[in-house]
């Protein structure tokens, strides 16, 4: 079965502070299926966020090619990656950045209208989604008026509301407690389970990673396969 998701030979370099190049990424081969959880574990530092970037066509390899679902990063413009990512690619970080003046189902829908949806559709595949995260009680609260697994949900469901085929989630339940991150864990599950969404998630939560169908280690600028979280070092 081919990638959905798929990098050969990335390679990121940086100028170091001594103005010397900093080579972060060394030749990185990635593979993610439909429908496949994927997590990315390693050590501070070690490039993961900066490997997550370059797959949700934040920013573009030094070297080495993406494709997602059959496209070329490197033979769109910016205009059509930028659509790229708003159609196919969902984004979860560690913090929530959702817009303090608008209730949670308000939040959700921003991407739908911003994409020229007509409101009644789009509030309808909001209410969807929230639901799904388990926020249909508390659509019409503000992000204040939410707590911290509530507002991480809230961007989950932001993240899923145009249907994207990959998730990308960078330290998600960095900031939360136990219970609010199984909660949230439990939602990236039920994406690839049952909606057949790719999540790859970069954590460093082990728990986490040890419900992902593969963990890869970054290290060195590579990526290696382990097999279960007992082997991270």
């Amino acid at each position: 079965m081919s990638a959905l998701l798929e990098g050969r030979g990335l390679r990121k370099v940086f100028a170091g502070g001594d103005g010397q190049p900093l080579e972060v990424l060394r030749g990185v081969e990635l593979e993610v299926h439909r429908g496949e959880f994927t997590a990315i574990v390693g050590a501070s530092g070690a490039g993961k966020s900066t490997l997550l970037h370059l797959v949700g066509a934040l920013d573009r390899p030094t070297s080495g090619d993406i494709w997602l679902d059959g496209s070329r990063y490197a033979d769109l413009d910016d205009g059509e990656l930028a659509e790229l990512r708003n159609r196919k690619l969902g984004f979860v970080f560690q913090f929530h950045h959702l817009l303090r003046e608008f209730s949670a189902l308000e939040n959700v829908m921003m991407p739908l209208l911003i994409g020229g949806m007509e409101s009644r559709q789009a509030t309808s595949r909001a209410e969807e989604v929230l639901s799904l995260v388990g926020l249909a009680g508390r659509m019409s609260h503000r992000p204040s008026e939410l707590s911290g697994g509530e507002q991480q949900r809230c961007a989950v469901a932001r993240a899923l509301v145009h249907d994207p085929s990959v998730v990308l989630a960078d330290e998600p339940s960095g900031n939360l407690d136990h219970a609010n991150a199984d909660r949230l864990h439990d939602v990236f599950f039920r994406l690839a389970r049952e909606y057949e969404t790719a999540v790859v998630v970069v954590t460093h939560n082990r728990q986490l990673a040890g419900r992902a169908d593969r963990i890869l280690l970054l290290e060195d600028g590579r990526l290696a396969t382990v097999s279960s979280v007992d082997a991270i070092p």
